[in-house]
């Protein structure tokens, strides 16, 4: 099993920074994390990606948040940040951490996805 535990969230104004980050807890060495990232759900909307990043730094941004939001991990800590600038009321959500696994047993590699609690990021015009 992987637990994910989020945190950074908080309310800021339009125009700062905010850092959240990502903890992954593996319970045994027979699993391993590969790509992990960041989604966001507002009220009243659908859970949209924001950022993901691979084992190997490959990164993938929604346009919204190109060129203001850095998506970054630690392979050896099995953490992973999101750097938001220039945040936007737009912005305000909860926002979840999100990592693929793959557990292996005898030989197979099974395929599972974990999400954290969520931390609520607000940001006031």
């Amino acid at each position: 099993q992987v637990q994910l535990v989020e945190s950074g969230g908080g309310l800021v104004q339009a125009g700062e920074s905010l850092r959240l980050s990502c903890t992954a807890s593996k319970s045994d060495f027979s699993i391993n994390i590969n790509a992990m990232g960041w989604y966001r759900q507002a009220p009243g909307k659908q859970r949209e990606l924001v950022a993901t990043i691979t084992t190997g730094g490959s990164t993938d941004y929604e346009n919204s948040v190109k060129g203001r939001f850095t998506v970054s991990r630690d392979n050896a800590k099995n953490t992973v940040s999101l750097q938001m600038n220039s945040l936007k009321p737009e912005d305000t959500a909860v926002y979840y951490c999100k990592a693929d696994v793959r557990k292996w047993s005898r030989g197979v590699g099974y395929l599972n996805t974990y999400w954290g609690q969520g931390t609520q990021v607000t940001v006031s015009s």
